[in-house]
């Protein structure tokens, strides 16, 4: 249809088009309330807010992305009502920028509804100087009751004038107007001023997303069938978007399996995809249409970020004018933006198609923005999805997040991301990775292995890079104690230290976690080594320390706290410490599973001294099965291992069973295996083993279990007299010692229970 201009620079009019616009045969339908489908989903929660909204305000906005079910929803709502009480319709075309014919044409859908006589509906306007917005407000003033007109794609009407009229118009129709406005964009209207004098209501995109119920009944119409997981992944998916959700009904209509079909839907090459890109990309400048297909790779998009990505310099206005447009791009958390799941997804087979080998490219260039920008975990999915897994390694490493293997609370997200490195990555960084992960499952062959790889690769490239070093020496400790060396804990805690100060402090502090496991392990190896004082004092200076850090990782070093009370016999303290351990753990730990072990182990002891058995097994109980303590805590730590031999140990005593006894204590490898021996760890077992022997009747064994030249302290005297007692008794017992003789205590006992 050939158009002329109004006016110089002014919108196109139809050429030929009469001035008495009730004349205009395609007028009509435009003046009509659309059908809506037999497979249209009524949604009564959308239908009352709209009868609320024209019953309270006198405006009302629809506004959502294309294909967001607006049109559809408001006709349905329309139609529910019968003369003369149906709204007034209009749906906006181009050509209605031209004020002459867009008053006219309201006139004529307001006269069509009956809002107006018809001969003034259909009366043209003869002169501008009228002012056709007064002279509509002042008859709109005079009807008895509000009038309701919706304004259908209204994201058309460009023309300033005409919608500042609209607004004179529901001024000064003294509240006899009510207007409806169906658009993708947000109106040019003061939309602010609505909002503040309470005068509007709003359906936006995030209410006409369809709930699941919404999408199970929409595929229902369509004789289409799938499972309650199904609905929800296809509604995740889609995001509520109401034409994703009916052109994925169209496409599975002739699939033999509708879950299968989901399973193998490839939205990149459907219906979707040529729904969206002929009603979104298509219709964007080319500037836009450049952002929106670089900036598909990114689940986050800053203005900065895009202009890295397309080497332009107006991102902030083009991203703005995206999401005013509702093209699928909305803003969120501040000066950030994103893209719709689906939509990128599509755009991102686009990117493919278009350019091919620009999106590996493009994610380098996000990665690298995205770590300068101090933000990790984005930058490893962009430099993981380049395939740069030894930058990826590398800026892990350098930002000290191995401290995420080791939190109580779970694997950190970057930490995760990392699962997938290949084993053909190779440099310091990716074995520290590879140590780090082997540490925190307890692995200790595996970890020294992987160490060891770092560290001769690590003087040959890591030069004066303090993170790399740093992170090194905090796993050579967190080995030391698995391997119960306390030397080697103390010589890499000092190498800690050391390296420490050469990082800003703000660095440092960035990371309390790292602290907090540094001087738990530490703690742990001079506990191992029997200096109860110094590592009482060092799991304080690590609770003071996890101020700020999840609470669960608050629970180590108290119950490691709650152990060393009670070798120093403060049964009390050891009992309050305990406790509190178990509460930290029980407040955050939803469904982990996880058991704080060392914790229940000291209540179970404590438990068997005051005589309470059943307590004392049921603490114990809480030890046993998977979730009885994560990482480095796991059977594989020595001072975790002879506790629980001991405890389980006595709890067979107790219950009459001194060959089982004796079976847990062989369980403790460590005392024997461990590369510094621990007075009290022998101590404790020699003990266990010299009562469990003297019930299984072999008095020479329990004598002999406890003879050391340097063994000492009143436990011990007691134990040596009963077991010579018992020996005086029976008479000594020939034949060899049934198990667990081979626990002979090289050096005195510290404390013991």
């Amino acid at each position: 249809m050939s158009t002329v201009a109004t006016e110089p620079g002014g919108p196109a009019v139809p050429k030929g088009r009469s001035s008495r616009f009730g004349a205009d045969p395609l007028l009509g339908a435009r003046l009509r309330v659309p059908p809506v489908p037999t497979t249209f989903v009524r949604r009564p929660r959308l239908a009352e807010r709209l009868t609320h909204g024209v019953r309270e305000h006198v405006l009302v906005l629809v506004n959502g992305p294309a294909g967001a079910g607006k049109t559809l929803l408001t006709s349905d709502w329309a139609r529910a009502f019968a003369a003369p009480d149906r709204p007034a319709w209009l749906t906006v075309e181009v050509e209605d920028n031209a004020p002459e014919f867009f008053w006219a044409v309201l006139r004529q859908a307001l006269g069509q509804a009956g809002a107006l006589a018809q001969e003034t509906a259909t009366a043209r306007r003869a002169d501008p100087a009228e002012q056709p917005a007064e002279r509509l407000a002042a008859e709109l003033a005079a009807c008895r009751r509000p009038v309701v007109i919706v304004l259908d794609e209204f994201e058309r009407m460009t023309n300033p004038e005409i919608v500042e009229g609209l607004h004179l118009l529901l001024r000064r129709a003294d509240g006899k107007l009510r207007l409806v406005l169906v658009s993708r964009n947000e109106p040019l209207l003061p939309l602010h001023r609505y909002r503040a004098a309470g005068e509007i209501a709003e359906i936006r995109a995030a209410d006409l997303a369809f709930s699941t119920e919404e999408a199970s009944e929409l595929l229902r119409l369509h004789d289409l069938s799938l499972s309650p997981e199904g609905v929800g992944a296809l509604t995740e998916r889609t995001q509520g978007w109401a034409a994703g959700l009916r052109l994925f009904a169209l496409a599975a209509a002739g699939a033999p399996d509708c879950e299968r079909y989901l399973k193998e839907f490839e939205a990149g090459h459907s219906t979707i995809a040529d729904f969206l890109l002929a009603e979104v990309l298509d219709a964007q400048p080319s500037e836009a249409r450049d952002l929106l297909l670089r900036t598909s790779v990114l689940e986050r998009i800053h203005p900065a970020l895009a202009n890295a990505l397309t080497g332009g310099g107006d991102a902030e206005r083009i991203l703005d004018d995206l999401a005013r447009a509702n093209a699928f791009v909305t803003p969120v958390n501040g000066s950030w933006y994103r893209q719709h799941p689906l939509f990128a997804q599509i755009l991102r087979v686009q990117l493919r198609a278009r350019c091919p080998g620009l999106q590996q490219k493009l994610h380098l260039t996000a990665a690298r923005w995205l770590h300068q920008a101090g933000l990790l975990d984005d930058a490893l999915r962009h430099a993981i999805a380049a395939g740069e897994w030894r930058t990826a390694a590398e800026w892990f490493v350098g930002d000290l997040a191995v401290e995420q293997y080791f939190s109580r609370a779970g694997i950190g997200v970057s930490a995760a991301l990392l699962e997938g490195m290949p084993t053909g990555v190779r440099g310091p960084s990716a074995e520290l990775i590879r140590a780090a992960r082997a540490l925190a499952a307890a692995d200790l062959p595996a970890g020294t292995a992987h160490l060891e790889r770092a560290a001769t690769t690590c003087a040959a490239t890591a030069g004066d890079d303090a993170p790399l070093a740093l992170s090194a020496a905090f796993l050579r400790l967190v080995a030391a104690r698995l391997n119960g060396s306390t030397v080697a804990a103390e010589d890499a805690a000092e190498a800690v230290e050391r390296l420490r100060r050469r990082l800003p402090a703000d660095r440092w502090n960035d990371h309390p976690l790292l602290a907090v496991r540094l001087l738990t392990d530490l703690a742990a190896a001079r506990l191992w080594a029997g200096n109860l004082a110094s590592a009482r004092a060092t799991l304080l200076a690590a609770l003071a320390r996890a101020d700020g850090t999840d609470p669960r990782d608050r629970y180590e070093p108290l119950a490691l706290l709650a152990l060393v009370e009670l070798l120093t016999g403060a049964t009390g303290r050891a009992e309050t410490r305990a406790r509190q351990a178990v509460t930290e753990v029980a407040h955050t730990r939803g469904d982990s599973g996880d058991r704080p072990a060392v914790a229940y182990l000291v209540l179970a002891q404590v438990a068997m001294e005051r005589g309470d058995l059943a307590a004392a097994r049921r603490s114990a109980q809480h030890t046993a099965g998977p979730g009885a303590g994560a990482g480095a805590e796991s059977g594989r730590d020595p001072v975790q291992a002879v506790i629980t031999a001991v405890v389980r140990s006595r709890l067979a005593l107790r219950h009459g069973d001194p060959w089982q006894a004796l079976s847990a204590l062989d369980a403790a490898e460590h005392p024997g295996a461990a590369e510094d021996p621990s007075p009290w760890a022998r101590g404790l077992t020699a003990l266990a083993a010299s009562e469990a022997l003297v019930m299984a009747g072999d008095t020479r064994a329990a004598v002999e279990v406890l003879s050391h030249p340097e063994a000492g302290g009143a436990d011990h005297a007691v134990a040596m007299a009963r077991a010579h007692l018992a020996a005086g008794a029976r008479g000594p017992r020939s034949g060899p010692c049934p198990t667990s003789c081979r626990v002979r205590p090289r050096s005195p006992p510290v404390p013991c229970w």
